[in-house]
Order: C-alpha cells, then sequence, then structure tokens
C-alpha cells in the first residue's frame, strides 16, 4: 500500500512527501477544507533538462508589470534559465506580444487582468510559486493615482499570492520611499516615494515573508534617465536647467540589468524571504556631474552650447512643466512633469544594516564601461564617419567617496 502524507500551507508552500503519493492542503482560512490530490506537490521534482532555455527549471514565475523597462530584462532572464512565465496585461495584448520571445515555445503564457478586479489575479497566480510584482506609476492619471497602483494594486497581488499559497513573492519599491519624504520642488514633497512606502506596509501586512528591492536611479535601453536629460524637450535650448544646478544632489545609479539579475538570484536564494534589499550601483556621484558627462558623452559640451544653471529662477522652464502636464496629462512630452522634477533632485540614500546586491552574489556594472554604449544614439553628428583617436575620450565623472 502507498503511504500517504498531507502538506498544510498558510501563506508559504510546505514541501513533503511520503512513499509515492501525497496530498496538498492549502487553508486559505481556518476552517478550510480545499484538498487538492497530486502525485508529487514539489514542482523542482519535474525539472527538465540541463537549465537553459529548453529546460524546465521548476520555477513557475507571474510576473506583474513584465512590459515596463525592468520587466522586460527581467522577463528575459528568467526565460533564458528554463523558467516558465505567466505574463499578466492589461489593454492591448500587442502591447506585450514581445515578450512571448523571451522563453522557449510554451514556456510563456499570457493572461488579462485588471489591477482592481481581483478574480482577475487569482487566475494570474493560481499555478505559481514565485510572484513578482513590478507594476508602477511615475506620473498619476485620471484613472489611476499613486495610492490606487503602489498601495491597493500591491496588497491585492500580495492578497492573491497569500491565498495560493506562492512559496516566494517580490515587491518592487523605491529607495527613497518614506513616510514623509523632504519636500524640495513641490511642497508636500514626491507623493510617488511617500505612496511606494505605504505599499510596502501593505505588501508586508498581506504577505509577510515577501522580499522587497528598492531600486534607486536606473539606467539601460529605453530608461527614463539618460533619455531624459537626452530629450530636447527638457532643455532649454541648449541650455540645462537643473535645482541648484545639480549640486546638492547625490545620486548612484544602477544598471537594469544588475537589478534583474538580483532578482533572479533572490529567487533561488533560500535566505532571502522577508528580506529587503537596496539596488543601488557601485559608485555615488554628483548630478550636476553625472549630466555633464552625459553631455560629453553625447559631444554636447560647451564648445556646442551646453550651459548647466539653476532652474530656481528661470519661470519660462517652471510655465513649460506646467503647461506640459496640462496638455499631456497621460503621458507627458519627454517625461517632464513636475514629480518627475521632484524625484530627480532627490538623493539616494542608503539605510545602514540593509542588504544590497553585492548581498545577492553580483558584481555591479559601473556606469563608465556602459553609459557611452547607451548615449552613443544620442551624439551631436551621429552619422559622422569619425576617425580612429578623432574625438578625445570624455573625462569621466569624480565619485564621492
Amino acid at each position: 500500500m502507498m503511504a500517504t502524507a498531507t502538506i498544510r500551507c498558510s501563506g508559504q508552500l510546505a514541501r513533503s512527501q511520503t512513499g509515492a503519493a501525497a496530498s496538498l492542503t492549502c487553508f486559505h482560512s481556518p476552517y478550510s477544507t480545499d484538498v487538492r490530490q497530486i502525485k508529487n506537490p514539489d514542482l523542482s521534482a519535474l525539472r527538465r533538462g540541463t537549465g537553459g532555455r529548453s529546460s524546465f527549471n521548476g520555477i513557475v514565475a507571474t510576473v506583474f508589470g513584465a512590459s515596463g523597462f525592468l520587466g522586460r530584462y527581467l522577463c528575459n532572464r528568467l526565460g533564458k534559465i528554463g523558467t516558465q512565465l505567466i505574463i499578466p496585461y492589461r489593454g492591448d495584448h500587442y502591447d506585450v506580444l514581445r515578450l512571448k520571445l523571451v522563453g522557449d515555445l510554451g514556456q510563456v503564457l499570457f493572461q488579462p487582468y485588471d489591477l482592481r478586479d481581483m478574480e482577475s489575479i487569482r487566475k494570474a497566480v493560481k499555478y505559481s510559486n514565485v510572484v513578482i510584482n513590478l507594476v508602477g506609476r511615475d506620473w498619476e492619471t485620471k484613472n489611476f493615482k499613486f495610492d490606487d497602483v503602489h498601495v491597493k494594486g500591491a496588497r491585492a497581488i500580495a492578497q492573491a499570492a497569500q491565498e495560493a499559497c506562492v512559496e516566494k513573492f517580490i515587491h518592487v519599491s523605491a529607495l527613497s520611499a518614506k513616510e514623509k519624504p523632504l519636500p524640495l520642488v513641490l511642497p508636500k514633497g514626491s507623493q510617488f516615494f511617500a505612496s511606494k512606502w505605504r505599499g510596502e506596509q501593505a505588501v508586508r501586512e498581506e504577505f509577510p515573508d515577501a522580499i522587497i528591492f528598492r531600486p534607486g536611479t536606473m539606467y539601460g535601453q529605453e530608461d527614463r534617465f539618460l533619455r531624459y536629460y537626452a530629450h530636447v524637450w527638457r532643455r532649454q535650448f541648449q541650455w540645462l536647467p537643473l535645482w541648484m544646478k545639480g549640486e546638492a544632489t547625490i545620486k548612484q545609479p544602477v544598471f537594469v540589468s544588475d537589478v534583474a539579475a538580483a532578482i533572479v538570484n533572490a529567487i533561488k536564494d533560500p535566505d532571502s524571504s522577508g528580506k529587503i534589499f537596496q539596488a543601488v550601483g557601485p559608485k555615488r556621484y554628483k548630478l550636476s556631474d553625472l549630466v555633464d558627462w552625459f553631455f560629453r558623452v553625447m559631444r554636447r559640451d560647451e564648445k556646442w552650447g551646453y550651459w548647466r544653471y539653476d532652474m530656481r529662477y528661470d519661470p519660462v522652464f517652471k510655465a513649460r512643466v506646467t503647461l506640459t502636464e496640462m496638455i499631456c496629462p497621460g503621458w507627458p512630452v519627454g517625461y517632464l512633469h513636475w514629480e518627475g522634477i521632484e524625484k530627480e533632485h532627490t538623493s539616494d540614500e542608503l539605510v545602514e544594516g540593509v542588504p544590497t546586491l553585492e548581498d545577492l552574489g553580483l558584481v555591479l556594472t559601473e556606469m563608465e564601461d556602459q553609459i557611452p554604449w547607451e548615449l552613443k544614439p544620442f551624439r551631436h553628428a551621429a552619422y559622422y564617419d569619425e576617425e580612429l583617436g578623432e574625438f578625445e575620450k570624455p573625462a569621466p565623472p569624480p565619485v564621492i567617496g
């Protein structure tokens, strides 16, 4: 006779097996009687292949916000190691169609959902053992305010993951998330950071063992950092306005691919549950030095007419930011809006004792090695066929200790 074991889980999926059969009891409440008989509740036992793209590594991951900046990098990394991906999407399915290629045939599945529809979220996480929440908004719209996305939405996803007995829930917040952010440009400070802080508290209430990542300023292909400064709408002709000329802002930018790799490592790490990770790069710089360097790389330095000045004394630029928000509330031209200005000039501050990406075994990418490639399409006279050594190599920005 086959021996049978009963596995009980509450929020985390407990794994056990005796003999050739086992049963899984998932308690959604103290009075739950939902019992599903399966031969082996451990998905890792179903692993197949050598661990590459055409394998199955035992991870079934639902990635909310997969079509965003970080989501595309993360899905690509997960697909490379044989993860089965469930990608919830809203709106037109053509917006996420390109993500079909991040995994092998049949390994990338799509599920329509609405962040305000709890049942659609439950369907998306029903068969997963890992759930990742990357959903976020950089500005508010008439349909979604910051709290709708960062607090209510995060709570709903965490609650659904808890009910589905998900093994690991990963939530992406923000480095400067605080209950009361220090105001710089806006009178009340960044409501983006405040809502991100409330979202962390909501996630902890629903899923206490959630893994939280707090990324700082991320850069990479199709980012909103390098391309923000390269955009003509951010500048005043050839002049660049920054709050206090950028001298009072410290940034520690991180390459987006490093953040994606860290999330994958956190999924594999058995000791990562319940931890917070600060996702920042290896070096700290003044914002003023960074922006000057970007324009040197783009061959738009002082010889071109570049000049950085204090935006506090420029009413024309302030009027343009306000006008951009009024005319384009859904998608501001050049990502220019007041909440973005506030975030842009908020320094990246680390909390002592909180782990960073190095604690997940990463060797971080240095900006000096990556930025010239990222900004190459934005160089002045980009189609000029230069001779080797014709242009002097731009001096990198000074590092703050």
